[in-house]
């Protein structure tokens, strides 16, 4: 018998309202309890107004073994859809919790791997919001394979679009490998927790105790491991933040990052920079002072904040542009270079690049961190990323020298001949092959052995070396400094700069890729 619109339509409503109603209300009720919203609940946040447009609502695994033919698991655990984020095409999927613990079976990692290809074959970024039990052992080889989907899209997608991961509950085993190979991970504090194995795996395996916190919470990725961008209080506050992150960014490689209104003066001078800067060159100051007083607004967003705090990176906006920062922080460890620094930098230039975002480099480092410890770490290896994505960056990159900049971190944090368009420096730079103190000792050792006087010769010694070398008018006089500027005319400098290096463009012979020391 022939149904009829009201009979069609019905059923429409209630497999529609059956698939919105997620795992069910005790389900839902368990997620808030949890502190967390529900995986609908935060695409409404996310998006503008609150309005989306899903894809794939109807998706259902078809799997028969161990008790699943009798299992429904709405949209399958995962709910995917586009719509306007800061009035811009964003394409987004979030694992539901309430069904069947987000379990990643075949059809999850499908959807979860179509939403990435389709972001990427239309310019739009993807943003992955992870809160799920782990991989769907009752699909077996099926739920292997969907992790290669996955892989396989995010990592040709890498380059050509901004991915951005939020960690907003357990990703556990396979599911922890997909947000760490995007752009940018976000983790929630209290309820997001990223590791390769569980606290229980562990103790069967190795006999260690450790809690789910310690092993793989926040702190460890943040602070440690250095897989974590960006620490969120809570779920909206990671959805703000993504929100903020993308604001800087472009939709896809093919254009420039967004340009704001701004009423901030390009030109505007600040005088207590010239103050701000202690004379001796080992005393600690803060960089952040300087990076707020002149970028636009002062707006500073951090990335790494807490990893490898030797040094800064982050975005903000010189005249309504995006510009990526790379500071060194004499505040810890007095700005030195180390593994974990190095690698921070390498990658979030290569990122830069990538999209199209100019670069500003400030000095004030002594070298990298020497010693057997960075040595067996490979300090070699690691140092030479800064390298390559320097020289491999075609971006607009300006460098000012604030004070210091010494040995291979000069060359390593983007001097004229590493990558640098332009060079400014403060008239309290000090860019030597080595500090005044160790070239002295070097040079000079066999005169001060022999001395009447070595305390005497030696403090001589540096001065002379000092007064030769450590100063910034050496390397104007050859052109590797373009000039020497008031600390207060630095942003106009840098905006200057920005100005001219406007639309540049880079010829290179053709090559695959470069073989960085990974």
């Amino acid at each position: 018998m022939q149904r009829n619109y009201d009979e069609i339509y019905k059923e429409y409503r209630e497999r529609r309202a059956k698939i919105e109603a997620m795992g069910g209300e005790k389900a839902v009720e368990k997620q808030h309890a949890a502190s967390k919203l529900t995986a609908r609940e935060r695409l409404g946040y996310f998006f503008d107004d609150g309005k989306y447009t899903e894809i794939g609502a109807f998706v259902t695994h078809r799997t028969t073994a161990f008790g699943l033919d009798k299992k429904e698991i709405p949209a399958e655990g995962v709910i995917a859809g586009f719509g306007n984020v800061n009035g811009r095409l964003v394409f987004a999927g979030a694992e539901d919790y309430t069904a069947m613990a987000g379990t990643f079976g075949e059809y999850h990692g499908k959807k979860f791997s179509e939403g990435i290809r389709m972001a990427k074959e239309k310019g739009v970024p993807f943003v992955g919001l992870n809160d799920s039990g782990g991989a769907r052992l009752q699909e077996g080889m099926d739920t292997l394979e969907a992790y290669a989907w996955l892989f396989r899209e995010q990592i040709l997608a890498s380059g050509i679009i901004p991915q951005i991961a939020i960690i907003m509950g357990p990703c556990l085993g396979g599911q922890a490998y997909h947000p760490i190979m995007q752009d940018f991970l976000i983790q929630c504090k209290d309820t997001g927790f990223l590791g390769i194995a569980g606290p229980a795996f562990v103790k069967t395996q190795l006999g260690e105790e450790i809690s789910l916190e310690k092993l793989c919470g926040s702190k460890a990725h943040a602070v440690t491991s250095g897989q974590t961008h960006i620490v969120a209080e809570d779920d909206r506050d990671a959805l703000d933040q993504a929100r903020r992150l993308l604001a800087y960014l472009p939709s896809n490689n093919r254009e420039a990052p967004p340009r704001a209104e701004t009423d901030d003066d390009p030109e505007r001078a600040e005088a207590d920079l010239d103050q701000l800067v202690p004379v001796d060159p080992s005393a600690p100051f803060d960089m952040h002072d300087i990076i707020e007083r002149i970028i636009d607004g002062g707006e500073f967003f951090e990335i790494f904040k807490d990893f490898a705090r030797n040094v800064i990176v982050g975005f903000c906006r010189f005249s309504g542009r995006t510009v990526g920062i790379v500071a060194s922080q004499p505040n810890w460890m007095g700005g030195v270079i180390d593994c974990n620094a190095a690698d921070k930098v390498a990658r979030f230039v290569r990122f830069c690049d990538l999209f199209n975002i100019p670069l500003v480099n400030l000095h004030d480092t002594p070298g990298f961190l020497i010693g057997s410890r960075e040595e067996h770490k490979g300090i070699l290896r690691h140092g030479a990323k800064m390298l390559y994505s320097y020289i491999d960056a075609t971006v607009p990159k300006i460098t000012v020298i604030v004070r210091k900049s010494f040995a291979g971190a000069y060359l390593a944090m983007c001097c004229k001949d590493t990558g640098a368009d332009l060079v400014w420096s403060w008239p309290n730079g000090r860019v030597s092959i080595v500090g005044a103190e160790t070239a002295a000792s070097v040079i000079f050792a066999k005169e001060i052995k022999q001395s009447d006087d070595p305390e005497k010769t030696k403090a001589d010694r540096i001065a002379d070396y000092r007064a030769e070398y450590e100063n910034p008018y050496v390397g104007a006089g050859r052109g590797y400094i373009d000039d020497v500027i008031m600390p207060r005319d630095t942003r106009k400098h840098i905006n200057r700069s920005l100005d001219l290096l406007e639309g540049k463009e880079e010829a290179r012979p053709y090559r695959k890729y470069s073989n960085i020391n990974l």
